[in-house]
């Protein structure tokens, strides 16, 4: 044999082995037949970073976690409260956040968001209660107990008279009114807010002034000055003369007091006293006074014409026309000029009775009250 064919033979023999041999080594090293490339792995990292960072900012952070509220509402005995509305407030803003109290009187708010709160509490005839506190971040807050009393009544009774009989002891107070303690001075009242008249008492009053003593007396000293001065001269002199004077004078006041104090009053529901005023600048309490001949107050408690007095003036001179000395009617201005004198001596009384009679008068009530 040659030595190039021996060459030849042993090349072509290890590369046999060889070939044979390649499945034998890449089956000893099966790490290297599975192991991916350097960047794939890289990446797979970084896909598992990714995919981790999601769940990560889903989580709220420990500071700003949910919490809740809950707590018991018993009443006064401690009993249970069953549907008690328990209404939640954030931060001082209702956001229609309700439930009410369990058969236990339990109840309960959940996922509230932390942060300052406020529970108002109410049931059926009980007193509604206010709560507040704050809430820490995923707090189980539990309040005190809650306890919802009945609500305090305050009722005001007033004790006192009926308007009638108030009416009625005022009446018997203003009868013992004398100026110096003997002249009758029952057509005043003291008193800021007196109770209205009832035409019974109107009328019992016009009769306990006509019939004074006192007044019977005054009207015979009227009645003998008439005379001095010859007054109603055809009633003549003497006790005839005189008793006709007394007579008509008597009438006078009598008509006055009844038609004006009484009558009217009743039918025009006014109230015929003088209210003293005691109060103000002298000038408008002149005013006042002056102004009560054709001003006075009504049953009702207001300020009106005063019709009364008008009418009672012109009826009680219609009266004197019936009676008097027909020489002494001065022809038909005679009821005129008579109504308007008996108003001008009602101003004066009121006058007399603002600055003087008050004064002079026993005991006065005295109390402001505005025209």
């Amino acid at each position: 044999m040659s030595v190039g064919c021996a060459k030849k033979n042993l090349i072509l023999g290890l590369g046999k082995v060889v070939w044979l041999s390649l499945p034998v080594l890449l089956c000893s090293f099966p790490a290297w037949s599975q192991q991916p490339p350097m960047d794939q792995t890289a990446n797979s990292a970084l896909a598992d970073s990714k995919g981790t960072q999601p769940s990560a900012r889903g989580q709220q952070p420990a500071e700003h976690q949910a919490g809740s509220i809950s707590g018991k509402v018993v009443d006064q005995s401690g009993a249970n409260i069953v549907g008690a509305v328990v209404k939640l407030s954030l931060e001082g803003q209702f956001l229609g956040l309700e439930v009410t109290s369990d058969d236990d009187g339990l109840f309960a708010f959940s996922n509230v968001a932390p942060g300052p709160f406020q529970l108002t509490i109410s049931s059926p005839g009980l007193a509604s209660h206010e709560f507040s506190g704050t809430l820490q971040s995923g707090e189980a807050y539990v309040t005190p107990l809650i306890m919802l009393a009945i609500p305090t009544q305050v009722t005001e009774i007033h004790v006192g008279l009926p308007p009638e009989e108030l009416a009625e002891v005022q009446i018997k107070e203003e009868e013992k009114q004398r100026v110096f303690g003997v002249i009758p001075n029952f057509y005043v009242s003291y008193e800021a807010s007196a109770a209205p008249l009832t035409a019974k008492h109107k009328f019992e009053l016009a009769w306990k002034s006509a019939s004074d003593p006192i007044t019977l007396v005054g009207v015979g000293v009227l009645a003998g000055i008439g005379q001095a001065g010859d007054r109603w001269g055809a009633y003549g002199q003497g006790a005839q003369g005189y008793a006709k004077r007394y007579g008509a004078s008597y009438a006078n006041v009598f008509a006055a007091t009844f038609i004006g104090g009484a009558v009217m009053p009743s039918v025009l529901k006014q109230d015929p006293r003088y209210f003293y005023k005691g109060s103000g600048s002298k000038r408008s309490r002149f005013l006042y006074a002056v102004a009560s001949s054709v001003i006075c107050k009504g049953d009702n408690g207001r300020w009106q014409p005063n019709y009364s007095n008008v009418i009672g003036s012109f009826g009680g001179a219609g009266l004197q026309a019936l009676y008097l000395p027909a020489n002494d009617r001065r022809g038909s201005g005679f009821i005129v000029s008579s109504a308007f004198i008996r108003l001008g001596e009602t101003s004066l009384a009121g006058v007399l009775q603002e600055f003087v009679f008050s004064k002079l008068t026993k005991h006065p009530r005295r109390a402001a009250s505005q025209p």
